[in-house]
């Protein structure tokens, strides 16, 4: 009697859009082995603790929430009985140096009323922007997110032939400063919308006005907390892909991606081949090319596109709690033009940087002891260009938070800090994996680049597949549940194993 044992899938890496693929491709009928270098899952989004204060370490916003449980839902399981989540009202709150102070209510009518009293602009201008950012995003995510931009029959369907046909409304050959300016006479408010530019690490006064699309995810849709922090999500994908069988080896770093004769056979980690009938690459693809195809032809002119940015995050456990902060708030910086063309031009830090503070102690209480805040106080920063004075930028940065928060505070925070931890360009390389510390692989500072990004399979090896951040359709957890999606609709069901 013949026997063939169940065709196998190796997945490399275990961040969202990895874990993601792992679970579509048991559904598939597949054996996946997921290998990760760390010795926990989660790439970006993971999570560490510290003198009673636990802190998410990566992505932070949470969209779209159905992206993650659609992965629930095909695998006949119900997502509450993994995680949960909690709707936000109001999402984020907004502080300017001239001391105003927005509030983006959940509510898009609400957030708008609320635009329109602290601005000199009009709510109905508001709302319309906001129908018109959803109606612009309807008409693309057929075309850029849903599918792969790299096959021409993905182009054959009456609804992305409609995309194409209105591809004018869309604005891609203007930027996104231009499109805000066009839209608002309020400098205070064509920063608020050009801040979305930072959700893919671009420069809102280079990326193109395609991008306005993305506060419809955040405004129109609505942002959410899952119950535990974010990385919650991670606990369940891990959960539900170990109740599919799913293998996962931590702290096992591959090595090399295997070809044989123009193929992908398998891989080789800790000094052993091992074979499997595809692979799907969750780790950076320039960093898939560069480490675990030393041989293979790379990709060159996609490989060599200008980089998103990256970050500087310190971890604060502070003892104290402020009732003029929510969950998510931003301090903007005076100077928004500067401090983007230092980070991408000058490749160094601003002074007066955007401040982005997350506090998810607002919410989960067990996040921080009595009385304290959980602080993960972000700032958008250049990624490692081969800079000499990190060290020194950094603590220089560091300086420059605790004086501009303290100011906005009315509060001098210094000596609340208790502890702290830091997550800066080389850190995030190393333990991540993105290429340069570029959080988000490529920038978006460019009218073509999404069709830039690299697609979600080898055009010259076969069985070999990429997905997450860094390919097509790009970063975000929405978007890395769909990358997962695309990459896996093209690799066949597995053929059941026949006695």
């Amino acid at each position: 009697m013949n026997t063939r044992a169940k065709q196998t899938c190796a997945v490399i890496g275990a961040g969202p859009a990895g874990l993601a693929s792992a679970i579509r491709m048991a559904n598939k009928g597949y054996q996946v082995t997921v290998f990760e270098a760390n010795a926990h899952a989660g790439g970006k989004l993971s999570q560490s603790e510290t003198n009673g204060y636990r802190f998410d370490m990566g992505p932070s916003v949470f969209t779209m929430p159905s992206f993650v449980d659609e992965l629930y839902r095909i695998s006949g399981k119900n997502p509450r009985d993994y995680y949960d989540y909690q709707p936000l009202d109001p999402v984020y709150r907004y502080f300017y140096e001239d001391g105003t102070h927005i509030v983006a209510y959940k509510s898009p009518e609400r957030f708008a009323e609320e635009v329109a009293t602290k601005t000199t602009e009009n709510k109905d201008k508001i709302l319309a922007y906001l129908q018109d950012v959803a109606y612009k995003y309807n008409l693309t995510a057929d075309i850029f997110l849903h599918n792969s931009l790299h096959k021409v029959k993905n182009y054959l369907t009456k609804r992305v032939a409609r995309g194409l046909w209105n591809f004018g409304k869309l604005e891609a050959f203007r930027t996104m400063d231009t499109a805000n300016k066009h839209h608002f006479k309020d400098p205070r408010v064509v920063q608020l919308f050009n801040r979305y530019a930072t959700y893919n690490g671009s420069n809102p006064y280079e990326a193109p006005a395609t991008l306005n699309v993305i506060p419809h995810l955040e405004i129109n849709l609505g942002a959410y907390l899952p119950h535990g922090g974010m990385y919650s999500i991670t606990k369940g994908l891990v959960r539900l892909a170990e109740d599919l069988g799913v293998e996962f080896r931590f702290e096992t770093k591959v090595e090399e991606i295997v070809l044989q004769q123009g193929r992908a056979t398998g891989i080789r980690a800790k000094g052993e081949t091992e074979a499997f009938d595809c692979v799907i690459s969750n780790m950076d693809v320039y960093n898939t090319y560069k480490h675990l195809l030393p041989k293979a032809k790379k990709p060159q002119r996609t490989l060599s596109q200008p980089k998103s940015s990256s970050a500087i995050i310190f971890y604060w456990g502070i003892k104290h709690s402020f009732e003029q902060l929510g969950l998510h708030n931003i301090f903007f910086s005076d100077n928004y033009p500067a401090e983007f063309d230092h980070i991408f031009h000058k490749k160094q830090l601003y002074n007066d940087p955007t401040i982005y503070l997350n506090i998810t102690s607002k919410y989960a209480k067990e996040d921080a002891p009595e009385g304290c805040e959980n602080w993960f106080t972000m700032i958008n920063a250049p990624h490692n260009d081969g800079q000499d004075n990190w060290d020194e930028m950094i603590a220089q940065t560091r300086e420059n938070l605790i004086a501009k928060l303290s100011r906005h505070l009315k509060t001098d925070i210094r000596p609340l800090i208790e502890c702290e931890l830091i997550w800066e360009p080389r850190k995030i390389e190393a333990l991540t994996s993105s290429a340069f510390g570029a959080i988000y692989g490529n920038s978006s500072n460019n009218k073509f680049a999404a069709f830039l990004r690299h697609a979600n399979f080898s055009s010259s090896i076969k069985n070999l597949y990429f997905c997450g951040g860094s390919v097509h359709p790009g970063p975000s957890i929405p978007l890395c549940m769909l990358s997962a999606k695309i990459t896996t609709d093209l690799i066949a069901p597995a053929v059941a194993a026949k006695g």
